[in-house]
């Protein structure tokens, strides 16, 4: 899994070098493919169906800009504006262990109030990789990073949480970036060998997301803009390892 999240690391790594103004979303999912294939892996999104899509997804990368909260589908016709956000979202597979994360990137210079909504959503991630650890449950982590979003006068999304990872991309538990009645009656208590994708989605307005027509694309249903980070990590003795983070 360690090899796994390298790919993903190195991957969203030069996609946020590639991401300026004048660049289609389509190029980055072209690089993602070609990075992907030179590592040995596979695209983990590309193929993926759904129930409420009437095509598979047809991306190695999600690239949600602006009011896209999650599954944008790269496209030649979206093109990267100055000022813009972009949230990636990236997974392979390699040797049958997956990794998968997420970044949102600026796009040239943002305004103050989109560089807070990116700052508060990567600080929620890094809250949770913080405490994370054995004998930790995680609604006490939830609940920090809900208390962090929500401080900042943003939303934390609820229809999308983080999930288990393994030989699958989406295994047991689930893994919510806030505290609900279901979390507290079924807490998760984090032991040393689990292995989480772990994936706060902040609103900048309200909670509500609604999807698109294509049956893929998430957006808010205020128009207002969302930001997105993932990390991989492994659950080990005295805190964790993050697994989808660039060597240097």
């Amino acid at each position: 899994m360690r090899q796994a999240g390298a790919v993903v690391a190195n991957v969203l790594s030069q996609l946020q070098e590639v991401a300026e103004p004048g660049v289609t979303t389509a190029q980055l999912d072209d690089l993602a493919l070609k990075m992907t294939a030179d590592a040995g892996a596979e695209a983990l999104f590309k193929g993926v169906r759904s129930s409420h899509a009437r095509r598979p997804f047809p991306g190695a990368i999600c690239a949600s800009v602006n009011d896209q909260v999650v599954h944008g589908i790269p496209s030649s016709q979206t093109v990267l504006r100055e000022g813009d956000i972009l949230s990636v979202d990236f997974g392979v597979r390699l040797n049958g262990y997956c990794g998968d994360a997420a970044t949102t990137v600026a796009i040239g210079s943002i305004s103050p109030d989109k560089q807070k909504l990116l700052d508060v959503t990567k600080g929620a991630l890094d809250i949770a990789i913080a405490m994370a650890k054995p004998g930790v449950r995680w609604s006490q982590v939830a609940r920090k990073m809900q208390r962090h979003g929500e401080s900042a006068g943003f939303s934390v999304v609820r229809d999308f949480v983080g999930h288990g990872i393994g030989t699958k991309m989406h295994e047991d538990p689930k893994v919510p970036n806030f505290v609900s009645r279901e979390l507290l009656a079924d807490d998760i208590v984090l032991t040393a060998g689990m292995v989480l994708a772990i994936e706060p989605m902040i609103n900048a307005g309200s909670q509500g997301v609604r999807t698109l027509g294509n049956g893929w694309t998430v957006v808010t249903k205020d128009g207002k803009c969302s930001a997105h980070f993932e990390h991989t990590i492994a659950i080990v003795a005295g805190g964790c390892e993050v697994l989808t983070v660039k060597q240097v």
